[in-house]
């Protein structure tokens, strides 16, 4: 293994996901308005003003479902949720801060939403994404989500993407 691969593997390992709690809601805003502001002028204002959750937005969503945090040195530094919607599990919010992109955090984070959905009656897990995150189609279909379709710029405050789903096999 070479040294960035070692490394890579430390960080990755040093990597703890959880159930997040009421008191994470600022941290868990916090991840997610520096993971996309990377891509701001990508978005609308409309959109970005949706993905870029207020600590005060965090909050209702636990009572909509599960929402993780990933931890490295007692340091959140990424989130993901799921909701149901259409019948089918709906992942939203997933964000890894840009400091700890490319260590494992997204992986984890997926690892858990497909535990979670293991002990659910649910059969399908879907998502949104965009064109212009790098790696993000790549990440989604290394864990098994396949492309639906591309979603129009009408569909989503003016941001075109693409719905990717995942069938849970039982």
């Amino acid at each position: 293994m070479s040294k960035p691969e070692a490394k890579k593997a430390l960080l990755r390992e040093a990597v703890v996901v959880r159930l997040a709690v009421l008191q994470d809601a600022a941290a868990i805003s916090e991840v997610i308005i520096s993971s996309f502001s990377r891509f701001r002028e990508h978005y609308t204002p409309e959109a970005f003003e949706v993905i870029a959750l207020a600590p005060a937005e965090i909050r209702p969503r636990f009572d909509e479902g599960p929402q993780w945090v990933a931890e490295r040195d007692g340091e959140i530094v990424g989130t993901v949720s799921v909701t149901v919607e259409e019948g089918a599990l709906y992942v939203r919010s997933m964000a890894v801060a840009p400091s700890a992109q490319g260590c494992g955090v997204a992986h984890k984070l997926l690892d858990a939403i497909d535990e979670y959905a293991a002990t659910t009656e649910f059969d399908r897990i879907f998502l949104y994404t965009t064109y212009f995150t790098p790696g993000a189609k790549e990440l989604y279909g290394k864990h098994g989500y396949e492309w639906v379709r591309d979603t129009t710029a009408e569909e989503w405050y003016g941001v075109p993407g693409l719905e990717m789903e995942k069938l849970i096999r039982r």
